[in-house]
């Protein structure tokens, strides 16, 4: 199976009909350009080591057709695999500078430093990547640099979203500007393949900058230590959580080698102000209580971060009392809601007060909800909208928003689908092997194949 240069094809091979593990492939003329490169985490009670990533056998087997590997942004379901596939295939690697930063450690932990041919570009590149011609557009996310990317063909230009969402206030980094998405429309789009994850959620998603209010009161309310837990790359939430330390009268620190990592490349990478740099975990033995505020790892419950850790006081520096606050600055990834039940009830017989997100405004998704979806559709007007990044009921919920907004064609389906954008718009189910990779303690073993479910459409192909 190989696509010609009349073809413009779409193949997932992790990541629609699911939320993680994202490993997309562009083909056309013969080559292929794969768009990141991303682990998952198994639920509870799901066969396989804990950590998993899409079986790249399709591609590995034309892997000399294999042009690049781009990198949209630095979240694990996107980049979290390619230092543990990379050898399979050998193709360079193209991404922002911050991305490159977290990258480069992943890869130093593989032994492969200086051996992957890496690439950095800033929002506005326009590159020649074999027969694509790739530009990189500036969206939000809850990571820094987060990017669409515009790819053109001779035959077929599809817009790819990666995650996203439009926040007018992002805290780090620069909004979206509307101009440079409608101007795609004039130029024409076929394809655009897009964030699913809040679709059946109405509404607009909450922006980054107006998170400060409700953590200042949180914090400011509690008499003891105060332990956040948020998602380690969302930068904006750490400079967010270091002005509320200041505001406080509380010395700021993290605990956790992921977040330790990202506030690093974020300093790499220009992305982190001198003035707000952690004061030393070491130091916290010798600070009052009530002049604490510590962000540590483990918002899902991860066995051994450090809020686990903190849970079953065996954390080495720190040991949680009774009137210490712990603050969730997160959602609950779906599939972790019962080991998270049981940490929370760990720190509540600790006598440790909870805080979640339920409680009060101390967290914003990273993903559009309904409403955004239907602006970037009106700044795009696509021919085609191929939702992914979404389990089957987010899929049928964003193929309706965008019939709805005017698209004459919805092309849903799941992994291992091929996706025909052009030269007839279509779609043939289960052309690929899709399979998953388990990262277990002897390296990396091939676990049963675990297709998502097909979405519950009456047709693969919604026409108005």
């Amino acid at each position: 199976m190989q696509p010609d240069s009349r073809d413009f094809w779409f193949l997932p091979l992790g990541g629609t009909g699911e939320i993680g593990m994202n490993l997309n492939l562009y083909g056309h003329a013969g080559r292929w350009l794969m768009v990141d490169c991303g682990v998952t985490f198994a639920k509870e009670g799901q066969p396989g080591p804990h950590v998993q990533m899409a079986d790249p056998a399709f591609i590995t087997a034309r892997r000399k057709d294999l042009v690049a590997l781009l990198v949209t942004h630095a979240h694990e379901d996107h980049v979290g695999a390619v230092a543990h596939l990379w050898r399979r295939l050998r193709c360079p690697v193209i991404t922002s500078r911050f991305t490159a930063a977290v990258l480069a450690r992943k890869l130093a932990e593989a032994g492969l430093t200086g051996r992957v041919p890496i690439t950095e570009v800033e929002a506005g590149a326009r590159i020649d990547v074999g027969p694509f011609n790739v530009e990189w557009l500036r969206l939000t996310h809850s990571i820094p640099e987060a990017h669409a990317l515009m790819i053109r063909t001779p035959v077929a230009r599809v817009l790819h979203t990666g995650d996203w969402k439009l926040d007018p206030d992002p805290v780090v980094g620069a909004a979206p500007v509307a101009a440079r998405f409608q101007a795609l429309a004039e130029e024409g789009i076929d394809a655009m393949v897009c964030d699913s994850t809040n679709a059946m959620v109405s509404g607009h998603s909450i922006s980054e900058g107006a998170l400060r209010p409700g953590l200042e009161k949180v914090v400011a309310e509690a008499t003891g230590r105060v332990i956040v837990t948020a998602f380690g790359s969302n930068i904006a939430r750490l400079h967010t959580l270091a002005q509320v330390a200041k505001a406080t009268g509380r010395h700021f620190t993290v605990l956790g080698r992921s977040l330790e990592n990202m506030v690093a490349a974020a300093r790499t990478s220009g992305l982190w102000r001198p003035e707000r740099d952690p004061v030393s975990a070491a130091e916290l033995g010798y600070l009052p209580r009530h002049e604490i505020l510590v962000v540590a790892t483990g918002s899902q419950g991860d066995p051994g971060a450090a809020l686990d850790r903190l849970a079953r006081a065996t954390h080495p520096v720190l040991e949680l009392e009774a009137g210490d606050r712990v603050v969730f600055s997160s959602r609950v990834i779906p599939g972790n809601e019962r080991t998270l039940e049981r940490l929370m009830r760990q720190l509540e017989r600790r006598r440790v007060d909870v805080v979640t997100a339920e409680d009060a405004l101390i967290h914003a998704s990273g993903h559009p909800c309904e409403d955004e979806l239907r602006t970037l559709y009106g700044w795009v007007q696509p021919r085609i909208a191929i939702p992914v990044h979404g389990e089957p009921p987010h899929l049928g919920a964003h193929a309706r928003i965008a019939r709805s907004c005017g698209v004459p064609v919805q092309l849903v389906g799941r992994n291992g689908d091929l996706f025909m954008i052009a030269p007839v718009p279509g779609m043939r189910p289960d052309q690929a092997p899709c399979g998953r990779i388990g990262l277990g303690s002897e390296g990396l073993e091939t676990l049963p194949c675990q297709r998502p479910e097909r979405p519950n459409m009456s047709r693969s192909v919604v026409s108005e």
